[in-house]
Formats: structure tokens, sequence, C-alpha cells
């Protein structure tokens, strides 16, 4: 015979109404999470969720819509995602978009036919329309990384522009005016707010601005190793690059060895992303490091708000600003000291 809450809740010693609340995602105490998740393991009870879902008209999944899975700033974020939806009794449905604006809203449409509750997105085209899809049907979404124009929706950031600003003022300190910067995309949110630290800190301290020394790439490594190249190739070359991603941070690192080049006493440079990253390099990589794994659990945190909170979908938009690390390494140097 098969194992229902009745019997769940007999072994827990807890009213059906709370077992009930917690297998649809609500919150209960700890004493109490904990003898319900011992009563269903010793059960071995397993949830009907199609037969929950046409009682709460939820399906207890939540879509993950990224722009490549193969990005490991992306596979992290899924990971904390996963691990703080999972423990709210909600599973995740992962699309990625393949670096495809087309694909991007097609993944969008297959999220919905799937009538997830709700949609934790980075956003890869910018375009408000594959967002409205989900806004029209009532789905709540989380943007992460990136703001989207046109609409007004819960939105995990780092603090972009301050990062890049203490990253490149680090160089400036340190002696260097020739400082090269490797961007992602012109028109996405990320490049455009790291690009303005760099204004910033050049600004900040009268450095004139040389196009020349500013390069885009598409955020892989491929177009990664392709920009920092151009860089090294400059007859009057920068004496410092910042790398403002994973992915072209990795791309620098295999263009170095490549060449042979001595960092820091050829050149030094400053990457961006996870201060795990920064271990693997020799010798060890300055580096802004981002709260990845917050990132991910902050967006979870805020659609759970919205799924499972007492205000739910009418609670107020919210813009979570999450502060990131100039972690310093060995692989910058001293080149003189600033004039007077």
């Amino acid at each position: 015979m098969a194992v229902t809450i009745k019997d769940v809740a007999r072994v827990a010693g807890l009213s059906i109404a709370t077992v009930s609340k917690y297998m649809n995602g609500g919150h209960v105490l700890d004493a109490n999470r904990e003898a319900i998740e011992q009563a269903i393991s010793s059960l071995g009870y397993r949830v009907n969720v199609i037969a929950r879902g046409l009682k709460t008209r939820r399906t207890m999944t939540v879509g993950v819509l990224i722009p490549s899975i193969e990005q490991i700033f992306s596979t992290e974020i899924i990971a904390a995602v996963e691990k703080k939806l999972s423990e709210a009794g909600f599973s995740t449905i992962v699309c990625d978009c393949q670096l495809d604006a087309e694909l991007e809203s097609r993944k969008m449409e297959i999220l919905l036919e799937k009538q997830v509750d709700g949609i934790i997105m980075m956003p890869f085209s910018g375009s408000v329309e594959p967002i409205q899809k989900a806004i029209d049907q009532g789905v709540p979404v989380v943007l992460i990384d990136r703001k989207v124009e046109g609409v007004a929706l819960d939105t995990v950031l780092v603090d972009n522009e301050n990062l890049a600003c203490q990253a490149v003022s680090h160089l400036i300190q340190a002696g260097h005016r020739r400082i090269g910067l490797v961007l992602g995309p012109e028109d996405l949110y990320t490049s455009r707010r790291r690009f303005a630290g760099y204004l910033t800190a050049c600004q900040d301290h009268g450095i004139p601005i040389d196009p020349g020394l500013i390069r885009h790439s598409d955020y892989q490594i491929a177009g990664g190793m392709e920009a920092f190249v151009a860089l090294l190739d400059l007859q009057d070359r920068p004496t410092a690059i910042f790398t403002t991603n994973y992915e072209t941070t990795f791309a620098a690192g295999l263009v170095l060895n490549e060449r042979g080049l001595d960092v820091p006493q050829d050149l030094s440079w400053i990457g961006f992303d996870s201060h795990s990253m920064a271990q693997i390099f020799k010798p060890r990589l300055t580096i802004v490091a981002q709260p990845v794994r917050r990132i991910g659990e902050t967006a979870a945190e805020l659609i759970l708000e919205r799924l499972c909170g007492p205000d739910g979908l009418s609670c107020a938009v919210r813009e979570v600003i999450l502060p990131g690390q100039l972690i310093a390494g060995l692989s910058t140097r001293s080149i003189r000291p600033l004039a007077d």
C-alpha cells in the first residue's frame, strides 16, 4: 500500500496541515522540518507532483534561463540556485540559450509551456520580449547579473562599476598609465558598467583615455584570446591589462603561456571572477572576486519570496547589489612612483 501524507504526519508526530504546508513549500519550524524529513526518509514517501499541482495550481518548479551552460560563472550560480530551491521543495529546469537571442525567446516559451512557477534569468539579448511573455502570464521573474531596460523586476547584481574602478586604480597607483581593458560585448550591461569603472578610475587620476587600449570580445575564450593578443601586439603596448570576466581572464592566461611572457615583469595583469580561479595561475593572480554563490542564493531567495512569502507577487520590486572584493596576488608590480 502506498505511503500517504497521513502516514508521514503520524510518524513525524505532527498535524497533517503542518506536513502539507511543508510539502507545498511553506515555512515550518526547523524542528518540524527535520521531523518531517526523517519521516519521509524512513517511510520512503514520494510526493505525487501531479496531484499536488492539481490542488495547488503549482508545479513546484522554477526555470533557470542562462546564456551558456559552458560558462563557469553560470554553472556555479545554477548550483547555488538549485541547492537553495531544493531546500524549499522546488525543482529546477535549466535552459541554455547558447548565446542566441532567438533561442533565448524560444527557451522562455518552453519554460512557460512547462508551467514553471517562476523564472530566474541571466538575460543575454537585452530584449524585453522574452521576459514580457512571462510577465503577461503572471509568472514572476528574477534577473541576475544584468538589467534589462523597460521592465521593473527583482534583480541581483554585483557592484561592477566600483569593482572595476578599484582594479584600475590599483594599477594606476602602481605607476601604470597605459592600461589595457578586455570587455565583453558593447551592449551588455556588465560590460558597460565595468567600462564605466575604468573611465572613472582614469578620470579620477588624470589619465587620458586611449581608445586603442579598449577591446571588446564575445565573453568566450577564443574571443578573449583575440582581444588580448590585439593589445599585446600594439606598437606601444600596455604595461598592464585588466580582463573583465572568467573567459577573458582564462584566455589571457593561455596567451601569456603561449608567448612565454613573464607576469608581472613583462606585464601586470588583473582578472575578474572567482577567487578560486586566481589560484591556478603562477604567480597568483590579482583578481576582482565576485560572490558567485551568493548571487545564486540571493536570486533563489527572491523568487521564493515571490512564490511563498506573505506578500507574494504584490511586494515591491527589489534590486540587490552585492559587494565583491579586489584580492591582491602577485601578478602586478610597481613600475614607477606617481608624480606629485
